[in-house]
């Protein structure tokens, strides 16, 4: 899969109160056609903790449904790019998602956070003068190696835009 890769529908409704946007989904993912499909990516760890439900052993329809009652929303940043593997690091020729367009549409929207470095160097400045809270993230992707406890600490700091 060396070709042209696109994202996923986001997963929203209007009572989202938290927006997670990644990169671009990995080649697991893509083959599922699933959010987080690399057993090894944190994603669902992390934010079964957000939540305060475990996300983990549910079907993924499911676990979507289960954001969504919790207020989370889900999409990625790079609407389509190029790139070998999952890395994102080899993404070129990327083409944003309008990001700006989705957060209009999202009226209970409290912050939006970015799952890794690339999804922040690509969002921030798209939603800069959105009025919401931006808030980079470690990325969940296994090829990030910081200790999932360092990572869960900074993930945490998302529970306080869900509470009411």
């Amino acid at each position: 899969m060396d070709g042209l890769k696109r994202s996923f529908a986001p997963v929203v409704d209007p009572g989202v109160h938290l927006l997670v946007l990644g990169s671009l989904p990995g080649e697991q993912s893509l083959a599922l056609s699933r959010y987080y499909g690399n057993p090894r990516n944190q994603f669902w760890r992390l934010m079964s903790a957000v939540t305060g439900g475990d996300l983990v052993p549910l079907a993924y329809e499911e676990r979507l449904q289960t954001l969504l009652a919790a207020r989370v929303g889900l999409w990625d940043t790079i609407g389509a790019a190029t790139r070998q593997g999952s890395l994102d690091g080899a993404i070129k020729d990327h083409r944003a998602n309008d990001l700006a367009a989705l957060v209009e549409t999202l009226p209970e929207l409290r912050a939006v956070a970015f799952n890794g470095g690339k999804s922040a160097s690509i969002g921030r400045p798209a939603l800069a003068k959105s009025g919401v809270a931006l808030i980079p993230l470690p990325s969940s992707s296994p090829a990030f190696t910081l200790a999932f406890e360092s990572k869960l600490a900074e993930w945490m700091k998302l529970r306080a835009f869900l509470e009411e």
